[in-house]
């Protein structure tokens, strides 16, 4: 639907936007007694024991890939070059199953190779995790919002093609004249239209704690807490919380959680510190697996834990020993 074409309830695009933010209430946020309540998300239901997958996300390979973000890349070695068929075959035969990140596909990419890679996937005996896209819901509406919105529904129908049921999506920073309130009702706004295309393709969509809005738990949950769909939950990175105790960050979202991102360090603030975006206040550690395990088996997790490997080593060296830990950690539970 384009800004001059009629929804269903006969207002423009643009003029529907405009209307659910203005009345979209905010809860979770501060809003003043007697606003209109939008009926705030609850962790998904699941039945049974906890049960933790792994996977892995094809970022921590993102300098082997010839394509990234829509522009061909110059890979050093190309006897170590990437594609994404090759990466679902490095996949299966680590024994996991295979994150996908829009941002090394071929711009040009159709369904009808889309179909080829599931197939691939499917014949080596594993399957697609999810898929993963970079966007910012934090602006005002108009043309580039819309672009946002547009590009992410397409790759929702791309991760249904592929065969998977989740696809990994960020807030934004404020910005672009909003203030912290604003861009969080603009990326509530957003996220309720896309997660109603999702559920027609029975994709859930994961908010990534990935900085911005989203930064710390409160802001996190404040939007996932905000849009008003069965559809939506938490990436939870678990590498991307930077205060002075992150594990008890990630057990304070872990409920919400419906995909995981695994990584292999966490990075601390000092405690008492309230500035969780400055480098030269943060220090660096060796993530604890069996920890996170415990976190996430705590909150009754049940899915992928994709370990995305950002660290300094050769990730073709240091993924299989990592991903064997963190396999381990699972088998311990």
């Amino acid at each position: 639907m384009n800004d001059a074409q009629p929804s269903p309830g006969g207002a423009t695009r643009r003029e529907f936007i405009a209307a659910a933010a203005a009345t979209f209430s905010a809860a979770t946020i501060g809003a003043p007694s007697g606003a209109t309540v939008a009926h705030a998300a609850e962790p998904p239901v699941r039945r049974g024991a906890p049960r933790l997958k792994p996977a892995l996300a094809a970022y921590g390979f993102r300098q082997f890939f010839p394509w990234s973000r829509g522009t061909r890349q110059v890979v050093a070695d190309p006897a170590r070059e990437l594609s994404i068929a090759s990466f679902i075959d490095f996949c299966a035969d680590l024994g996991c199953d295979a994150e996908l990140t829009a941002y090394f596909f071929d711009p040009a990419v159709t369904d009808a190779e889309l179909a080829v890679l599931r197939r691939r996937a499917h014949l080596r005996g594993i399957t697609v995790s999810g898929t993963a896209v970079g966007n910012r819901f934090t602006r005002a509406p108009g043309a580039e919002l819309d672009g946002e919105i547009a590009a992410v529904k397409q790759w929702i129908d791309r991760t249904a093609l592929l065969g998977a049921g989740h696809m990994r999506v960020f807030a934004g920073p404020a910005g672009d004249g909003l203030d912290d309130a604003a861009a969080r009702r603009a990326c509530i706004v957003a996220l309720e239209e896309c997660c109603a295309h999702a559920a027609t393709r029975g994709v859930m969509l994961g908010l990534e704690n990935h900085g911005g809005i989203v930064a710390d738990p409160a802001g996190l949950l404040a939007v996932v807490e905000g849009v008003r769909s069965e559809w939506l939950g938490i990436s939870l990175d678990t590498g991307n919380f930077h205060s002075s105790d992150p594990y008890a960050d990630l057990a304070r979202c872990a409920p919400h959680a419906v995909n995981v991102q695994y990584k292999v360090a966490i990075r601390r603030t000092a405690p008492g510190s309230t500035d969780r975006g400055s480098a030269e206040k943060v220090s660096t550690e060796p993530a604890d697996p069996a920890r996170i395990v415990r976190i996430l088996r705590d909150a009754g997790y049940q899915g992928t834990v994709a370990l995305e490997y950002e660290e300094a080593e050769d990730p073709y060296a240091a993924v299989p020993r990592h991903l064997a830990a963190l396999r381990d950690a699972i088998a311990r539970g």
